[in-house]
């Protein structure tokens, strides 16, 4: 356990808190270094991803189903979700296409999702591609973390469920 990371709160939405980790003493957490990774070099499709997290944020809560399952937990999963048809879309030359970038998340429950970081995924598996490989197993280590975190009561929940609390110099190590 060399790493720690702490969180930080990323955007609150109507149904939605977003948080992400800063690994060390980073500034910018690992969403924020995915969103400047790929504005420039895969925009539309991170575009795609983004208005994911406004719909799922203001529409629909946090529901497993929104969720691509890509983890070696239950609890790792993946945006965009699957299919092509569901709104919103993603299109390329004028054609409905499956969105292959990758934002690793967790999905704590239908109102908090932590978003870490992902890329380009050219293979079936996450573990076998050399793109989303180490995004992948560091989301993986994160969430287990995280799990963690919120057993031993590091992590806790406000009384709806709704946000989470914890120290301001807690930190996750892994």
């Amino acid at each position: 356990m060399n790493n720690f990371a702490h969180i930080k709160p990323i955007a609150q939405y109507k149904k939605v808190g977003y948080y992400s980790v800063c690994i060390n003493d980073g500034e910018h957490s690992l969403f924020e270094e995915f969103i400047k990774e790929h504005t420039k070099k895969n925009e539309k499709k991170l575009d795609h991803i983004l208005n994911w997290l406004k719909v799922i944020g203001n529409e629909h809560g946090a529901q497993t189903y929104h969720f691509r399952p890509e983890g070696e937990t239950a609890d790792t999963s993946a945006l965009p979700p699957k299919g092509v048809d569901r709104k919103p879309q993603y299109t390329e030359y004028g054609k409905r296409k499956a969105n292959n970038l990758r934002l690793y998340c967790l999905r704590a429950n239908e109102h908090v999702v932590f978003l870490f970081s992902g890329d380009i995924k050219i293979t079936r598996k996450a573990q076998h591609c050399p793109n989303v490989k180490s995004h992948f197993k560091l989301a993986n280590q994160i969430t287990k973390e995280i799990d963690n975190a919120f057993i031993e009561k590091d992590i806790a929940w406000n009384d709806d469920y709704t946000q989470i609390e914890c120290n301001e110099d807690f930190k996750i190590y892994f």
